[in-house]
């Protein structure tokens, strides 16, 4: 080979260097910008559904507190939805919606959120029960602890509320399940720290129906190798096609 002519790499090395680079990028994607999770409980119907799988965005809120122009980061809003680690135990995932921000003054009257006096319009919330129950329709409630609440939460309460109000201390979110007669949320464990917040939904990826949704199959929790059987051979039909690739708002 003559001094100075231009080495020749064979043809697969390029498409080595192409796989590579997609690995990176899809790595970084992973474990920086989103992150897949799924609905697990009834909390949110009708905005998400048990069986919802979900792509949350992690860059979202990741510089609240920072100016940075270089990237689409903002501040939690009211009626945000948002992912985030449980604080009565850091490693399960809820989703629930921001109903209080920091500062705000917060009850909730026959039902109705009020924020610093006014009413908050909520056409996303979904009641599945007639009845009425004091602590969960009229908050905050001072008198009586609620069967179920965090013990932390009863004491913390009692020095955050003022004239009715429960009052969102700084770095705090107040936040509430859509579907309000049936979501453990912060009535009962407390407020979400702005640290715990780990994104905003961004879509459905897919959607399926549990197998014991399904007419002729047996709903016993313990049959767990006949519902997947049952969805495996069933998924086509399970898949909730209408809510796949929808936009979470």
């Amino acid at each position: 080979m003559a001094p100075g002519t231009p080495t020749k790499h064979p043809a697969w090395t390029g498409s080595i260097q192409s796989l590579l680079c997609t690995v990176v990028i899809a790595v970084f994607i992973i474990t920086f910008a989103v992150q897949a999770f799924q609905i697990p409980s009834e909390s949110m119907e009708e905005t998400l559904l048990v069986g919802d799988y979900l792509l949350v965005d992690k860059f979202r809120y990741g510089a609240s507190s920072s100016d940075s122009s270089l990237l689409p980061y903002r501040r939690v809003r009211r009626g945000d939805i948002i992912v985030f680690k449980y604080p009565v135990d850091p490693r399960q995932h809820f989703v629930k919606r921001v109903v209080g921000i920091p500062g705000d003054h917060l009850r909730i009257v026959n039902r109705q959120v009020y924020i610093n006096g006014n009413p908050f319009h909520e056409p996303y919330v979904h009641y599945t029960h007639a009845d009425y129950k004091i602590f969960r329709d009229e908050f905050p409630r001072l008198n009586v602890p609620e069967p179920g609440m965090e013990g932390r939460w009863w004491e913390q309460m009692q020095k955050l509320v003022e004239d009715g109000q429960l009052i969102v201390p700084e770095g705090n979110y107040f936040v509430l399940g859509d579907n309000r007669d049936d979501s453990q949320d912060s009535r009962y464990w407390g407020f979400v720290p702005q640290e715990n917040i780990v994104g905003r939904p961004l879509l459905i990826y897919w959607s399926v129906r549990a197998a014991s949704e399904e007419p002729g199959v047996e709903r016993s929790a313990g049959d767990k190798l006949i519902h997947f059987a049952y969805t495996a051979a069933h998924l086509f039909q399970m898949t909730r096609w209408n809510r796949t690739f929808r936009i979470v708002n």
